[in-house]
């Protein structure tokens, strides 16, 4: 008689809609053909600490609707992980709690440092299978992930609600969007939402040229305009410098310029995370206009999941336990076409999903007059 699979969960990284829906899924799809299932909690620490939590069919009831994850998150990485005021390597640890816990596989669900970890853990021999999640969309290889499709409303409805204030006061109101590297959920939202201004990473700006369009709306009669700014976005000049900063860190790997090479690039981050505050004020000063700044911040990953990322994460979860089943590990179930299909984890680990130069959404934000600051 073979023996029941085991196979465990843990969520990594920021919390983002649709994470239960996707244990909800696993977990479900894997009791009905008869394996065991064991959760861990607050991400990788929780499999460190072998820190359990049973999943079951009742610990499962009710959590489709539910934001967040009933797991908890954390974002330690294995290889550097604080324990007891001390930074260790605990992938050693994982891997035997892995093995005391007698799991044939662990389900990962996290987006681009959970999928850098995940590999850590691979290439330790565990067998290991990912599901894409974040609101950011960057993941490479699919084409969505768990929890954008809920923020690209939240944030859209954010955007038609700044319009009113805007409209009534004679305003340009900056809303700060996530999107630390990749644009999608300000580009997605402000072309739904009517934005006038997009800012994204992939495009650097002129301050100049958003000055100048959010006057040329002044001189037509129209005394207020939404910008909608990724967190990430740059003007020209701030994406030299951080191009430049991020390349010498890549070169200087295992020298002793590495050091330095970090601070810099600190220093560099540190300086950008009052970038929104300041374009408010570069812009009023050139328009002459009153502008007023709303940073959305966690607002954007809360709540219950829209219909299609309950969909997805139905989706993704099930085939993971298929996967299983084939005994498929090292990969990520990955959403190309509406298919759920097994990519390399190695392949989606440290490489980005950006906005290409040409694409459709880029397009046709251009197309209906919205300024792209370049």
């Amino acid at each position: 008689m073979a023996r029941t699979k085991r196979i465990g969960i843990l969520t990594a990284g920021g919390d983002s809609p649709g994470l239960n829906a996707a244990i909800r899924s696993v977990g479900k799809a894997a009791l009905s053909r008869g394996m065991e299932v064991t959760g861990f909690r607050d991400g990788f620490r929780g499999l460190a600490e072998n820190l359990r939590y049973p999943l079951d069919k009742a610990t499962l009831a009710g959590i489709l609707t539910v934001g967040g994850t009933i797991l908890g998150t954390g974002r330690d990485k294995p290889h550097r992980m604080e324990i007891d005021g001390e930074i260790r390597d605990m992938t050693d640890v994982m891997a035997a709690n892995y093995q005391r816990n007698k799991l044939d596989a662990l389900i990962i669900m996290g987006g681009g440092g959970t999928h850098k970890n995940a590999l850590r853990l691979v290439d330790k021999g565990l067998n290991v299978i990912t599901l894409p999640k974040t609101i950011d969309n960057d993941l490479a290889l699919t084409d969505a992930s768990i929890g954008f499709d809920t923020a690209l409303g939240i944030v859209t409805d954010v955007v038609d609600r700044l319009h009113s204030t805007a409209h009534s006061h004679h305003r340009i109101i900056v809303a700060e969007i996530m999107g630390n590297r990749a644009g999608w959920l300000a580009l997605g939202a402000g072309i739904a939402g009517g934005a006038d201004v997009i800012l994204i990473p992939e495009i650097p700006y002129e301050v100049e040229k958003i000055a100048a369009a959010i006057c040329r709306r002044r001189d037509h009669g129209t005394k207020f305009s939404i910008v909608a700014v990724a967190e990430g976005a740059m003007c020209i000049a701030d994406a030299a410098i951080y191009v430049a900063a991020t390349q010498r860190k890549k070169s200087t790997k295992g020298t002793p310029e590495r050091e330095a090479a970090k601070r810099d690039l600190a220093a560099f981050n540190a300086h950008h995370a009052g970038n929104t505050l300041r374009l408010s004020k570069q812009l009023e000063d050139l328009t002459k206009l009153e502008a007023r700044v709303t940073i959305l911040g966690y607002l954007q990953r809360g709540g219950t999941p829209s219909a299609n990322d309950r969909l997805l994460a139905t989706r993704l979860g099930t085939r993971c336990v298929e996967l299983i089943e084939g005994d498929c590990f090292g990969v990520m179930v990955a959403d190309q076409g509406g298919v759920a299909v097994p990519v390399p984890i190695q392949d989606v680990a440290g490489n980005l999903k950006l906005i290409p130069p040409e694409h459709a959404w880029v397009q046709s934000a251009r197309r209906v007059g919205t300024c792209l600051g370049d």
